[in-house]
């Protein structure tokens, strides 16, 4: 029998919504030495105030109805500011409209809570339809830039057909995530999803991570990961796009991989957290690996481990868009912890906790892909020979 009185109903919501945000999250041990899981959940969509949801007036709303359903919270920029975990988290109202908003916590790992409002996002001339996958990167420049895909009708193909869509890199920057600048968007030959901006000067220019593609699904001709260059952010064109890591027959990146969080400065290189597709029998499979480029240039990728660091697993597998792991954020805290938060099947938001010297040592010492069946045997066997030598 559903419950009718306002106010049992209300202080039944409110007691569970305390309960999920205050509830103290697990490592799920032994873990594979990498990195470890965690029990929870960190962003889910009940994590999303009562107040964006419901109207709580007594006399617009007597049954207490959700008025504003939203559907997942997943795909979230992070940075660390003032001594707080936080992500710019991708929320999707059940009308299928994203938007960004702010969650924080006071270790990384749970009591995630949204503060203040839903971010208001500032138009261009050509107002965004839907925005989304926000990274954020706080540069050497000053700013802390948001470059997220801006995805807007396609104008080009008939009326009548109302699934087409374009893609573009949409930037604005900030310094407190309070007050948004709008940039206008990222110019380049083709549509962009997954652009992520470097932290540092490359050469006196902004260095962005591009994604060339010629659909707004399919990366048609767009090889890989790119860079460009770029002089200006206020005004980004960039016009040479060159691959440094291309996607590759039969392997976790064969249909289309991007880049993910902002990479991350260590003593031996660049460390990059990027995600690959391959298809499948049911249907596309997305994955998260991890890559490293030189210091002294970061076109040139220095180490590439074999395979993927993390895949769907159990409940991760079942979602909107299921079979899917996501990353667009990551943050490394002074002692070296390594926070890498993702998502699951386009539905809820994780964390899997590594430090920053093992994703040296994973992304050193782990065999590459040999592009074969037979070089992998080999390689499997040379390591059960060296385990049995012991």
């Amino acid at each position: 029998m559903m419950m009718n009185n306002f106010e049992d109903r209300l202080a039944l919501l409110n007691a569970e919504y305390k309960a999920l945000i205050s509830r103290p999250n697990e490592p799920v041990y032994p873990g594979n030495g990498i990195y470890l899981r965690y029990k929870n959940p960190v962003v889910t969509a009940e994590h999303a105030p009562l107040e964006w949801r419901y109207d709580l007036n007594k006399s617009t709303n007597p049954y207490l109805m959700e008025r504003m359903g939203v559907n997942a919270a997943f795909n979230a920029g992070a940075i660390k500011m003032n001594g707080k975990y936080v992500l710019v988290v991708r929320v999707e109202g059940s009308d299928r409209k994203s938007f960004f908003a702010i969650a924080e916590s006071p270790n990384g790992i749970d009591n995630f809570e949204f503060k203040g409002l839903p971010v208001l996002m500032p138009q261009t001339d050509d107002p965004d339809v839907n925005v989304y996958d926000m990274r954020l990167t706080k540069h050497e420049d000053g700013w802390i830039y948001g470059i997220f895909c801006s995805e807007r009708k396609d104008t080009t193909v008939p009326k009548t057909d109302t699934s087409s869509a374009t893609a573009a890199a949409g930037i604005v920057r900030t310094k407190d995530l309070v007050t948004w600048e709008r940039l206008p968007d990222l110019k380049t030959a083709s549509q962009q999803r997954n652009v992520v901006l470097h932290p540092e000067f490359v050469n006196g220019k902004y260095m962005l991570y591009t994604r060339p593609q010629d659909g707004f699904i399919d990366t048609g001709s767009g090889g890989g990961i790119c860079c460009g260059f770029t002089a200006s952010m206020e005004n980004a064109i960039v016009e040479d796009e060159r691959i440094i890591d291309e996607k590759i027959y039969h392997t976790i990146k064969e249909v289309k991989n991007g880049a993910g969080a902002v990479p991350i400065k260590t003593e031996k290189g660049w460390l990059h957290i990027a995600h690959g597709v391959r298809n499948t029998a049911a249907g596309l499979r997305y994955v998260v690996y991890a890559f490293m480029t030189s210091l002294e240039d970061p076109t040139k990728v220095i180490a590439s481990p074999g395979g993927y660091l993390i895949a769907p697993q159990g409940e991760e597998r079942i979602g909107d868009v299921s079979n899917v792991v996501f990353i667009n954020g990551a943050i490394v805290d002074d002692d070296g912890r390594l926070l890498m938060y993702y998502a699951s099947s386009d539905t809820r938001l994780h964390v899997a906790e590594t430090t920053v010297d093992r994703m040296i040592d994973y992304c050193m010492n782990t065999p590459s892909d040999t592009f074969t069946s037979r070089g992998s045997v080999e390689q499997r066997i040379a390591l059960i020979k060296a385990n049995q030598a012991l």
